[in-house]
């Protein structure tokens, strides 16, 4: 069962208009990864070229993250609970995981999968999952359980890993490094999260209004949104997808958005998803642990 993820960012239209500053009419190349819709900005006379190369990228990222194609290195590892040689991208994104998991005390936890799986299987069979159902599905659960080295990734029996809260930043970060590793700047990339590389090729930054109500500007920084209702398991829109690993229950209705900014877009993606689990005293006390991250927005639910 895959369930696409509702936009909470949105770039001004105005960015579309013709600007007779700018040296080359802005290029918008659209494509996808993990279900979501990529689009990337750039002014370039070669900007075709540039976004195919960035696309390419794309789709060698996903055939690392992917929990929907059965030959990614994610969903291997899944079915066999082991990857031998797993490759530097997936060891770089583990890592930043147990990062975070530290950071937010455990409120951010890929090891979620199983439980995440039990509440799709149940809800597209019509009804929710029992209390003995998710206490044995929770069991599964739990970071401390996963090992992984350069030579393997290991799971325990039952075990399974999602990277959908942090893949979509992960993604966004290389394809900047890529493109800036080309001498390149002036580009937005945007999987779901908006990684800004440089502003806008004018100047100034990138103009970003999220759907909380606030507007700010990117500057060679990203932003990550995250909703518990953002994607929904059940047909009347109240079952969030946003799982607290500690409880096997979906998140508390404390936040109805959560916007993260930060140097990288994978560790805003991450944190987002976090603290929709947290109350305010707990995402101040992870974000004094992750002094390059910001809260952009934080909106209450109603």
């Amino acid at each position: 069962m895959q369930l696409s993820r509702r936009r909470f960012l949105t770039l001004s239209a105005a960015l579309f208009v013709a600007n007779p500053a700018q040296a080359a009419p802005l290029h918008r190349a659209r494509g996808q990864a993990l279900g979501a819709t990529v689009t990337i900005l750039l002014a370039h006379p070669d900007a075709p070229r540039i976004a195919a190369r960035a696309m390419a990228e794309i789709a060698r990222l996903e055939r690392i993250f992917s929990l929907y194609d059965p030959g990614s290195e994610l969903s291997r590892l899944n079915a066999e609970a082991r990857l031998d040689a797993p490759s530097f991208e997936l060891l770089d994104c583990l890592t930043l995981c147990d990062r975070v998991h530290a950071t937010t005390a455990g409120a951010f936890d890929p090891t979620i999968q199983p439980l995440w799986a039990s509440y799709a299987r149940h809800f597209a069979a019509g009804a929710a999952p029992d209390a003995g159902t998710l206490e044995a599905e929770r069991r599964k659960v739990g970071w401390h359980r996963l090992r992984f080295d350069a030579a393997q990734v290991r799971l325990e029996p039952g075990m399974a890993l999602t990277l959908n809260g942090v893949a979509q930043g992960f993604i966004a970060d290389r394809v900047s490094e890529l493109l800036k590793a080309e001498g390149l700047g002036g580009i937005l990339v945007d999987t779901g999260e908006l990684r800004a590389l440089g502003g806008l090729p004018e100047g100034g930054g990138w103009p970003v209004a999220l759907a909380s109500g606030e507007s700010l500007t990117l500057r060679d920084m990203a932003l990550a949104s995250s909703a518990p209702r953002g994607t929904v398991f059940d047909a009347g829109g109240q079952v969030g997808h946003i799982l607290d690993p500690r409880t096997g229950l979906q998140a508390a209705p404390r936040w109805e958005l959560v916007s993260v900014t930060s140097p990288s877009a994978a560790l805003a993606d991450a944190l987002s998803t976090a603290f929709c689990l947290m109350d305010r005293e707990e995402i101040d006390l992870a974000l004094a642990k992750a002094p390059q991250a910001r809260l952009a927005g934080l909106k209450a639910q109603a």
